[in-house]
């Protein structure tokens, strides 16, 4: 025989489990913001069900009141947290407006009239619509994919809500489910929300851990100082647009970017200065990049762009682009500010990199040498045409004009 008693205070105990691992998330990563609310979900849940099992002690109907107060309130805050998960608007006025509403009614249908089928309406109201509002959420594809733990909490949500359904049919039909100690419907039923109220907090736990294992992939993949991908991200994209045009024959492009004078920088304005120097540069230059390019810091002042379905006269435009940006804004400069110059060299996939990125770096950093040579702050594109006489210096690598 199941105890209904009983049932609440494994009901309590294990959400103030449930609260003491939400809390330690939320101290170790103070900048997962939905931990906090499932923490607070679980803490009031728990003292909600504690509340209630007073009635079991007095007669007096505040306790169940007070229990129903917390355990309504227990849902919305689940359901802001999944709200704050996705980076949506914490919607608190109707979440409290909800809250306030249902417990108005069950406080009237308790106390002013009583009708205990419209007090159970209002209770179930105030613990399912809020989780039926952020319900889309879980199941609609965030960035190309729904995770495994949206899913399993979109699930349990959907399950949670049937049985309030059920409950809430069951009374309007006659069946009392109402009373603490009302048998074994009402026992069951406290079974499964337990073990599903359990389960959702299972799925907001996969949810995080998925979240934060992709977090810290983008940090391994992007630079700390210029938050642009770094070299180890450049590679694995040059190897996927290597492997992409081999297939296709479509070629792609690859800029190599040089800042001219960066360690006369550094020595004369200091590190700092020179740091603010790489930021600046970054965002000037995503500035004329197209959707879809990529920039990259490869380390210390030297950046890379890879430009999809680009020509080598397509990816000298974008080169000129850049460096017009730059050359602007060093015309612009006054006072303290320190002015950037640039170098550029271009490549253009062909058949004879295929799948080796690294061959492609090295015409591009071919390039960049020859701008360099021809006096800096410029551009210059390799060209891997057989010269009209012949050279010992291998392919011809100059400055182009592109209108």
């Amino acid at each position: 025989m199941l105890n209904v008693p009983t049932l609440w205070t494994v009901f309590v105990v294990n959400f103030l489990a449930l609260g003491l691992i939400w809390a330690y998330v939320t101290r170790s990563y103070p900048k997962f913001a939905a931990a906090r609310f499932w923490m607070a979900s679980s803490f009031v849940g728990a003292a909600g069900a504690m509340t209630a099992l007073v009635r079991l002690f007095v007669s007096s109907p505040l306790p169940l009141l007070l229990g129903a107060a917390g355990v309504m309130a227990a849902s919305g805050f689940a359901a802001l947290g999944i709200q704050r998960f996705y980076n949506r608007p914490v919607s608190w006025r109707l979440m409290i407006a909800t809250q306030c509403v249902s417990l108005a009614g069950v406080v009237f249908f308790m106390v002013g009239f009583e009708h205990m089928q419209l007090r159970m309406l209002s209770y179930t109201i105030g613990q399912g619509l809020p989780l039926m509002l952020a319900l889309h959420l879980l199941l609609s594809p965030q960035e190309g994919r729904v995770s495994p733990g949206a899913r399993l909490s979109g699930i349990v949500i959907l399950s949670i809500i049937g049985i309030l359904l059920v409950r809430t049919a069951g009374n309007l039909l006659g069946y009392d489910f109402s009373a603490v100690a009302a048998g074994q419907n009402h026992a069951v039923m406290v079974l499964g929300l337990l073990f599903l109220s359990m389960t959702l907090n299972f799925g907001f736990l996969l949810m995080a851990m998925d979240r934060l294992r992709g977090e810290v992939a983008d940090l391994a993949l992007l630079d700390d100082l210029t938050g642009v991908a770094n070299r180890r991200h450049l590679l694995q994209r040059l190897s996927e647009e290597c492997a992409r045009s081999e297939r296709s024959g479509e070629p792609f492009s690859l800029l190599v970017i040089d800042l001219d004078g960066f360690k006369t920088i550094n020595d004369t304005h200091g590190h700092a200065a020179g740091d603010e120097c790489l930021r600046h540069f970054t965002l000037m230059a995503q500035t004329r990049l197209r959707p879809g390019d990529m920039l990259a810091r490869t380390g210390g002042d030297e950046f890379c762009v890879v430009l999809p379905s680009s020509s080598l006269r397509e990816g000298a435009m974008i080169a000129r682009r850049v460096l017009d940006v730059c050359r602007q804004d060093a015309a612009a400069c006054s006072g303290k500010d320190i002015p950037i110059a640039i170098s550029i060299g271009v490549a253009e996939w062909d058949r004879g990199v295929g799948q080796f990125p690294d061959r492609l770096i090295a015409h591009a950093d071919h390039a960049l040498y020859a701008a360099k040579k021809n006096g800096k702050n410029d551009f210059a594109v390799y060209d891997p045409a057989p010269p009209l006489l012949p050279e010992p210096f291998g392919p011809a690598v100059g400055k182009r004009t592109f209108a």
